[in-house]
């Protein structure tokens, strides 16, 4: 019989997603330039900066910015509409889908493993010495 996941349960499969990515060797995202990552990775259809911006409601040149970094990296790639050469379609790279893979690994595992928390050691406050 499955279990279903509390919204506890996925923030804490986010969090420990995201420490996982952060500690290994390669790219490291801000949560906008992630969010912008997965919304191309995950949705099908051809993505523009202008979708993009409203999709996730924040403005051209945030995603602009967001989109510098996927290309720096490799994890997207902007072409020019041939439709509307006015308009930038965003496209996914073999490096990029190879990253997806991997974070949906690193989350099978923590779900697999009932989501063993990664061990952090809490910060210490000034007061405490």
């Amino acid at each position: 019989m499955a279990t279903q996941m509390t919204s506890d349960d996925l923030v804490g499969v986010l969090r420990d997603t995201v420490v996982a990515l952060v500690r290994r060797d390669g790219v490291d995202l801000s949560a906008r330039q992630l969010g912008v990552f997965l919304t191309c990775y995950l949705n099908e259809g051809a993505h523009t900066v202008r979708g993009l911006a409203q999709q996730l409601n924040v403005s051209k040149p945030a995603i602009t910015r967001a989109l510098d970094r996927l290309s720096d990296l490799d994890l997207a790639r902007r072409k020019v509409d041939p439709a509307d050469r006015r308009s930038v379609l965003v496209q996914r790279t073999t490096k990029g889908s190879a990253f997806l893979r991997e974070i949906r690994a690193v989350m099978g595992e923590l779900i697999a493993a009932g989501r063993t928390p990664v061990d952090v050691a809490p910060r210490r406050s000034a007061a405490a010495g």
